[in-house]
Order: structure tokens, then C-alpha cells, then sequence
């Protein structure tokens, strides 16, 4: 690696620098706008892709033909040698490329263009598959980043096996039935017992003298509900009162005993609403239910008057574990958005907010007796060494001022934060990647060795170092990262631990909040690690138990969690944490680490790749005795891609993922209704012959479920709540409600059938009630709204809409249909050219555009 960046530094310092090379500087590379094209997939009959890139310079001086560098980001491989041999590509370190132009490359003048046309090593499937983040450093000033305009991709329609046209999109709504809404459940997620006895209670505007009371106790969720009645109508309720009686109250919480602890009954009659519970929790779900029996329009303004439908609820949760993790380490996002997603999770009844907060690519929490884990980890620019700030990532660019790379959580938002969820019944689980996926903590402790050091306190700068500066081992991960682990064998990495856990601590209690947990990450840690530190061989010759690197994954944990017990916690983290690695008939094989199973740590299980060999890993270790949560790749995932379409973003390295995925997860038998594999397409169900099923002992070990979205591809909120919403929906039903018929029946026939009906019933309820809800509530959230289907039948076209309640439009001409376009009712009659349809939903959002597939 270092060879190769060599190569092309000596090629560029042999250039003849002309005087307008020298004052480069001056050239404003924001005036250089950057468009990605995707040409041809299987070129040259290989499984790789041309691609170009086209570089306009709109400003009013030329681009020189030398002294620079653009460098960009790229989640896959790419060829070094270009196709229009006019620049050269090499590989930097984790998705950081560089571009140099060679001889044959032209300056740019005003308003000119020039094309590169490159290789990348894989297909393009989705338009996240391209290059982002585009910026120049000049020969003369190496250590600054320019950034380039944003980058724009140009539409690309590739013909690849499991591609999903409009035609199928039709195909998979057809069966949909659109249910008048008076015919659907009101709550969301579905109830235990639900019941319409007919009428409404009229809660009307609140200058009349309405009542709120808690009896027996839950007064601060007596004032949640003022909070409630305040959004609805404007202004607080006149009287809030606390009384052992009720005294004509139409709004009451009444606490009880015999109930669960998450359970409620709520009662709507034409006099009032009566919420019991037997806990505070209980009693918050049972507001977050009234909330959905509100009329969705009640949001969008403030009301006058609000019908409510009289109903008798009974409920409680599945799951006790109902959790969504987030991903602010790859790229961050602000407080602001983690209050958003909190409100739409308590909404929906999960209770745990699993927070990532440290990465390859960024460490985000404030660790004030670390100071460098943010003044360093926390900021993304152009750097070729890490020493002051970490290179840029997943389209940051190089300029250090950036929303998504910078970024973190000082210890008061933190705070704040936990004492947000915490009134809204959500746990929070911090997140310490370790020890792979640890890059923004290895150069955060290196440059506090550097500075310690500088000023003469050797001792000090140890203390905390995550690094063997004489490790001379090789590797590259998943992510093409090649020094990104820290190293086990230190005794200055349990010095580093025990601080980390022991401020993390102390903000919870500074927050008043109970910590149950950290999460220590233990994910995709490569071959090749460690092999040949100095530090492992120390620690090796006086400890006969480890007898190769693999052991140091046990000798590791082993040290955590006894940090972890001393202090009253348990240890969390990613299913290879929980597992022990060996060998079958001589490959790699793994099997639960039976040295943990007294502990019962809490593994979280991602890897069910279907295909991959550990679809029945998640069974294995909750049979085993492993306190396990599901967060399926396969189900649960939302950063992959909606399905196969150039026009979904998000990755598919682990499946397609639209919201039938988590809505049809079965968690004690996920094999029964695995229908396709990763690439979308039909599965060979061979794949499950000698695989573990869930004893009825391992189901006592599951303790939920856990949804995910990781950072990669989450460049801004609004990308964020495209991605999350209205999948969570899904996992929000699977998570709270009691285990469906169509779940539990042996007969496929029937099984199948019954699936149809709640699956067209859950559109209904999200296409009529949820979506509409979503567009105000906290002041809206960007869910995606998904494209129609169309199809050509008897000669004309038709169109159908995966939620029942959007609206379709079409144009004729050629243009992208928008909210004043004519709406679809009935079958189009045209020769499909120019023919556009788009969904929209109340507020005016629209989808992406659907186009026929002509014959």
C-alpha cells in the first residue's frame, strides 16, 4: 500500500510545474461539478462494471492539467488503470481513493468537460454503488482538501437477474385489497384484545373545562398526556389533578394491580378514556395506543374538536426487548434527529435505542479525560497519516467542516439524551466497537501518545495506547481497512476500557438513569491480526492458555467482562463475541463459547445470511444458553436496499430488504417463511437441511428482537428517515404483537392465505392511519413513499400502490409527474412513450418515478 502511494507521489513531484500550476490554489474547485454514470455491467464478459466519471468546470478559470489530486470515496474495489488512460486510480485505505491525471489529460477550461471512464470490480446494482465525496489537493498545499460540488448520478437501466421492474412491483401489489378504513383496527401495533363498541368520545377544544387525572399514582405520565392534548389542541388542558377517587374526569389513569409489566387496559366510552396499568411503562403504552386511536389528521393543525372511537384494549408486549439500533459512528447525526427518532420509536413501543457510537470512521461520545477521542475521532478531512483528524469516509469530503464525517456528542447531550429516553421508557444501550472497528479509537490514543510524548511524560502517553508500534502484521477487513484493530495483548487497552466504561457510567448516573449494559461491539475482526506483535508474544510466553491469536478473542472478553461484573453490569455485544472458533473436517467453524454460557451474555445476532452457512447461528447460541437477540440481516436491517433497482439507495451484501421482510419474520422459525435469498430471487430451501432448529428452552433465551440501520449510506436525516420508515412499522408489529395465525399454521395453503389478509390489512392501517400520522407528528418524518406498479393489460396501462390511501398521478409527456398532475383512476390509454406515474402521499411527497416496461 505504502509502495503504491509512493509510486504515484514520485510520479507527480517528476512533473515540470508550470507557473499556473504554482498559483493553482486560486482555481476554486467548487466551480468543478462531478456527474457518475454507470455504463455497462458484466464488461469485458467479467463480473465488474465500466463506469465514468465526468468533471465540468463551471467557473471562470481552467482546471490545469497537472498538480493535483482528486481524491473521493468508493464502497467498492476499482482498477488502478483507467479506460480513457487519462488519469490514474490507487487505493488508499478503507474507501479512500486517490485520481491523478497523467500526461494525456487536458486542462479544463470554462465550461468544458472531460470523461474518465473507469473500471470497478463489481456490478452496479443501486446508486449507492458509485463514487461520492469528490475533492482536490494541489501539489503545493498536500495537507488541505478542496471540495468539489456534490456529485449527481445519472440514470442507469440495467438488465441483471432479479431486477424489479414496475411490472413485478404490480405483481406483488395485486393481491392487495383496499379495506374501507371504518373496517380497520384503530391501534397500531396490534393489540392483544381489541373491541369497537360503537360511538365516539368527542373530546372537544380545550377553553371547555376538560379534566385529566392520575389515580393512585402515574403522574408524570398524567403529564405526558397534557403534552398529548397540548399538541393536539394548541394549549394545555385547564386542570391536571392527582386523586386516590375518580371525580368526573374524562381523561383518567388509574394504577391497579395484577397487570404485567409493559401491560394496560385502555377504555373509550361516549363519557371519557380510562388508561389502567399496574406501571408507569404500562401506563405510557397505553397513551402511545390512544395516540394512534387519534384521527391522524388531528396533527396537522390545532383541533377544535377530536372524535375518539369507543374501544376496550387489553395489551401487553411479546417481546420485552424491542429495540432499533442506529449508526452514528460511520456517519453522524445530530441531537435534534435522535429526539425524532426516539419520539417515532416510543410511538411504536420499542424500549431500546442501541446506540453505535464509535467506528472505524468516528468516535462521537465525549470522553472528557480523553480529549483526543473527539478532537481527533470525531472530525473527518483530508489526511494521509491521522495524526490531527481521521480521512474522509463514505463521501465526506475533504473539507473538515462537514455534517455527516464531523460531529459529536458532548457529555451534556449525552446526557440529555438519556434523560429524554428515559421518560419515554427507552433504554439506551451504549455501543464501544471493540477491538475490530476501531480505527477512530487507535489514532485518537496515537496522537495523544504523540502529544504526551512531546512533552517529555512517556509513563502518561502509554497509559492509554491501543496500538504496538512495533506490530508489523497484515491485514485488510471488510471494509478494506488495514489498521483499524486495536491490540488486545496491551495492558494499556484494559487501561483504556475501564475509562471508557467507567465515564460511561458516570453520565448515567449524572442523568439518573439506570446503565444495565455496554454493548463492546466484537465484529468482523480479519485474519492476520496481531500474528506478529511483539505484544501478543510477551503475552503468549506467560499465558499457556493462548496458544494463537484466536485465543486472544477470549483472553479479551474474558477481561471485559470481568470489568463489566465488577461494577454490576452485563456484557453485550455482536454473536462472535459469544463464540468460540474451531475447525470441521479443516474449515472454519464456529460453536458457542462455552466459557461465557454461566455468565449468559447478551449476543446479538446479525449473521443468518441465507446461503452463507450460519443461517442457524442465532438458534445455536440461544439453545445454548446465550441471552439472544434477533437483528436478522436478513429481515431487520434498513440500510439495504428496498429491493433490486438502480433507484433504491442502500447496500443488498445481505439481502433486499421492503417492509414485507420484517412484517413476515416468524423469530422462533425465520426458516419457514425465507422465501428468497440475498439477491431477491427464489431461495433453494436445501440451505436449512441440518440446521439447528429453537428448542423450547433456546426460545426462553430470546429476549427480542433488534432492528438496525448502519451509517455507510446515511449521509443526512433525511436519508436516515427514507431508510427507517415505514420498515419500522413492520418490526414494530412483529415486536409488540402476539404471534400471528398465519405464523403458528402447519398448512402452507392456509398459512399463505391468512398471511394475505393481515399483510393487506397492515397496508391499510399504514396507507390510511400510520403514513398520514407520520407526515405532522413531531413535525414529520420523510418516510419513503413507495413507486406504483404498471403494467400493459388489454392495451392499456394500468397502475396499483403498495399502501392503499396514496395517490397516483401520471403525465403523458414525457416529465415527472408532481402534485398537479392528473390522478390515476382508471387504466391509461397511451403508447408508453413519455407515460410517468408517481405516488404521493397527503402532504405532496412523492416517490421515485415508475416507468412501463414496454414490450
Amino acid at each position: 500500500m505504502k509502495y503504491r502511494i509512493l509510486v504515484i507521489l514520485l510520479a507527480i513531484t517528476g512533473v515540470t510545474v508550470s507557473a499556473q500550476t504554482k498559483n493553482a490554489p486560486t482555481f476554486n474547485a467548487h466551480d468543478l461539478s462531478i456527474t457518475w454514470e454507470a455504463l455497462q455491467n458484466n464488461y469485458q464478459n467479467k463480473d465488474q462494471s465500466l463506469n465514468a466519471l465526468t468533471i465540468t468546470n463551471n467557473g471562470k478559470n481552467t482546471l490545469p492539467a497537472s498538480g493535483w489530486k482528486m481524491y473521493f470515496n468508493d464502497a467498492g474495489m476499482l482498477l488502478p488503470a483507467t479506460v480513457t488512460d487519462n488519469a490514474k486510480i490507487a487505493f488508499i485505505n478503507g474507501d479512500l481513493f486517490s485520481l491523478t491525471p497523467t500526461t494525456t489529460f487536458t486542462g479544463i477550461k470554462p465550461g468544458e468537460s472531460v470523461r474518465i471512464d473507469f473500471i470497478g470490480e463489481d456490478a452496479v446494482i443501486t446508486n449507492t454503488d458509485g463514487p461520492d465525496g469528490f475533492y482536490i489537493v494541489w501539489d503545493s498545499q498536500p495537507d488541505k482538501g478542496y471540495n468539489t460540488a456534490g456529485t449527481t448520478i445519472k440514470p442507469f437501466k440495467p438488465n441483471y437477474k432479479g431486477l424489479i421492474t414496475t411490472s413485478i412491483i404490480y405483481d406483488q401489489n395485486k393481491n392487495i385489497k383496499d379495506i374501507p378504513e371504518s373496517q380497520l383496527t384503530k391501534a397500531f401495533p396490534t393489540p392483544v384484545s381489541y373491541a369497537e363498541t360503537g360511538g365516539y368520545f368527542k373530546l372537544v377544544g380545550l377553553d371547555n373545562d376538560h379534566t385529566v387525572g392520575a389515580i393512585n399514582g402515574f403522574d408524570k405520565e398524567k403529564g405526558l398526556l397534557s403534552d398529548l392534548l397540548s399538541s393536539i389542541f394548541g394549549k394545555a388542558p385547564n386542570h391536571l389533578k392527582s386523586t386516590t377517587v375518580s371525580l368526573n374526569l374524562e381523561i383518567v389513569l388509574e394504577k391497579i394491580e395484577g397487570l404485567g409489566p409493559d401491560a394496560y387496559i385502555l377504555k373509550v366510552t361516549p363519557d371519557g378514556i380510562h388508561i389502567s396499568a399496574s406501571t408507569s411503562a404500562g401506563a405510557f403504552y397505553g397513551i402511545q395506543t390512544l395516540k394512534t386511536l387519534i384521527p391522524a389528521s388531528a396533527w396537522a393543525h390545532p383541533q377544535k374538536e377530536v372524535d375518539i372511537p369507543c374501544v376496550v384494549i387489553t395489551d401487553s408486549p411479546r417481546f420485552v426487548y424491542r429495540a432499533f439500533m442506529l449508526d452514528v459512528g460511520r456517519n453522524f447525526q445530530p441531537k435534534s434527529e435522535i429526539f425524532k427518532v426516539l419520539d417515532v420509536m416510543a410511538l411504536y413501543k420499542l424500549n431500546v435505542f442501541h446506540m453505535h457510537l464509535t467506528e472505524d470512521e468516528g468516535w462521537r461520545l465525549q470522553i472528557p479525560s480523553l480529549p483526543e477521542l473527539t478532537s481527533v475521532g470525531a472530525k473527518r478531512g483530508h489526511t494521509l497519516d491521522s495524526k490531527h483528524f481521521l480521512p474522509p469516509s463514505h463521501g465526506s469530503g475533504g473539507e473538515i467542516d462537514n455534517k455527516t464525517g464531523t460531529g459529536f456528542y458532548t457529555r451534556a447531550d449525552f446526557i440529555e439524551i438519556l434523560k429524554y429516553a428515559d421518560k419515554l421508557h427507552i433504554m439506551v444501550v451504549p455501543e464501544i466497537e471493540a477491538p475490530g472497528h476501531a480505527r477512530a479509537a487507535v489514532k485518537s490514543m496515537d496522537a495523544r501518545y504523540d502529544r504526551l510524548m512531546a512533552e517529555g511524560k512517556k509513563e502518561e502517553a502509554w497509559k492509554y495506547r491501543l496500538s504496538d508500534p512495533e506490530d508489523k502484521s497484515e491485514y485488510s477487513t471488510a471494509q478494506y481497512w488495514t489498521d483499524n484493530v486495536i491490540n488486545v495483548s496491551l495492558p494499556s487497552t484494559y487501561n483504556f476500557v475501564e475509562k471508557v466504561m467507567d465515564e460511561i457510567i458516570s453520565m448515567y448516573k449524572e442523568a439518573g438513569v439506570p446503565l444495565k449494559t455496554i454493548n463492546w461491539g466484537g465484529d468482523e475482526v480479519p485474519r492476520g491480526v496481531w500474528e506478529k506483535s511483539p505484544a501478543y508474544l510477551k503475552l503468549k510466553a506467560t499465558h499457556p492458555e493462548i496458544k494463537s491469536t484466536a485465543d486472544l478473542w477470549y483472553y479479551f472478553y474474558g477481561r471485559v467482562n470481568k470489568l463489566m461484573k465488577a461494577r454490576g453490569l452485563y456484557t453485550s455485544g455482536w454473536e462472535e463475541m459469544a463464540l468460540r472458533k474451531t475447525k470441521l473436517d479443516g474449515n472454519p467453524f464456529y460453536v458457542p463459547n462455552p466459557d461465557f454460557m454461566p455468565d449468559h451474555l447478551q449476543a446479538e445476532v446479525w449473521n443468518n445470511t441465507l446461503g452463507g452457512g450460519n443461517e442457524d447461528l442465532a438458534y445455536k447460541l440461544a439453545n445454548a444458553g446465550y441471552k439472544t437477540v434477533l437483528t436478522p440481516v436478513t429481515n431487520t436491517y434498513f440500510d439495504m436496499a428496498h429491493y433490486k433497482s438502480f433507484d433504491e439507495p442502500g447496500y443488498y451484501w445481505g439481502a433486499f430488504s421492503d417492509i414485507d421482510k420484517p412484517f413476515s419474520f416468524i423469530p422462533f422459525d425465520y426458516f419457514k417463511n425465507s422465501k428468497v435469498d440475498r439477491d431477491g430471487l427464489p431461495l433453494n430451501r436445501s440451505i436449512f437441511i441440518g440446521k439447528q432448529r429453537l428448542t423450547d428452552y433456546g426460545k426462553e433465551n430470546i429476549l427480542g428482537l433488534q432492528s438496525a440501520v448502519w451509517g455507510e449510506n446515511i449521509k443526512s436525516t433525511e436519508r436516515l428517515e427514507y431508510m427507517l420508515l415505514p420498515r419500522l412499522l413492520g418490526f414494530a408489529e412483529r415486536a409488540w404483537s402476539q404471534d400471528p395465525d398465519w405464523a403458528i399454521e402447519p398448512n402452507v395453503a392456509k398459512s399463505d392465505s391468512l398471511y394475505q389478509i393481515a399483510w393487506s390489512k397492515f397496508l391499510n392501517v399504514l396507507g390510511k392511519r400510520e403514513l398520514p400520522r407520520l407526515n405532522y407528528y413531531d413535525g414529520g418524518y420523510g418516510y419513503r413513499v413507495p413507486k406504483p406498479g404498471v403494467i400493459l393489460k388489454d392495451g392499456k396501462y394500468v397502475a396499483n400502490i403498495q399502501f392503499p390511501g396514496l395517490t397516483i398521478r401520471y403525465t403523458t409527456d414525457g416529465t415527472d409527474p408532481d402534485i398537479n398532475s392528473k390522478i390515476y383512476n382508471d387504466a391509461v390509454t397511451n403508447d408508453g412513450k413519455g407515460l410517468k406515474f408517481r405516488a404521493f402521499d397527503n402532504k405532496g411527497r412523492g416517490s421515485n418515478v415508475s416507468e412501463p416496461v414496454t414490450p
